[in-house]
């Protein structure tokens, strides 16, 4: 594998990421931890949200009711990118835009705020544990709570304790499995 750049190949930059200390350096550990975790999850968020709206318009075939009865009540409602249905084919990728875009901002946010929380109290404690995991849980919960369109205070509290369960489930079950 030859270092110089014009001889590399994509696959070779690709595997030198993880070998180098990851995709951004900007000058501070925590820093460049956030922005891994952010692009990293936004990208998923965007794969998940265009592949979910991809099946929902593939299954339902524009109706909203034909969602099969196995599936529970509480998702039988129009799916988050209902208004891609609209007038013209430049509404509706500007919908689908606007919504990937909304969800992979959710999603780098959720991520990169708990990876940043977890290591800087990591570093203010000196230790790792599932309390630092409940609390960047907890915070990053009530912060994605936040971001949704109409947020009551009891969509905040519940979120920051989902956050807090979930982050303290997986500290707790890590090496586990």
């Amino acid at each position: 594998m030859g270092h110089n750049l014009e001889t590399r190949s994509l696959l070779d930059e690709l595997r030198s990421f993880d070998k180098n200390g990851g995709i951004f350096d900007l000058g501070h550990p925590l820093l460049n931890r956030m922005a891994e975790s952010f692009v990293k999850a936004a990208g998923i968020g965007a794969v998940q949200a265009v592949s979910r709206e991809a099946y929902f318009t593939a299954f339902e075939g524009g109706d909203s009711t034909a969602i099969p009865p196995e599936i529970p009540s509480s998702r039988k409602k129009p799916h988050h990118f209902s208004e891609l249905r609209g007038e013209t084919n430049r509404k509706s990728v500007e919908a689908l835009v606007k919504g990937t875009g909304k969800e992979s901002l959710q999603w780098g946010l959720a991520a990169g705020m708990y990876s940043g929380i977890t290591y800087g109290l990591k570093e203010a404690r000196g230790v790792h544990d599932w309390k630092n995991s409940a609390v960047a849980g907890a915070i990053t919960g009530a912060a994605l709570a936040l971001t949704f369109d109409d947020s009551s205070h009891e969509q905040i509290v519940h979120g920051a304790i989902t956050g807090a369960a979930l982050s303290t489930a997986a500290n707790l079950l890590t090496g586990i499995f």
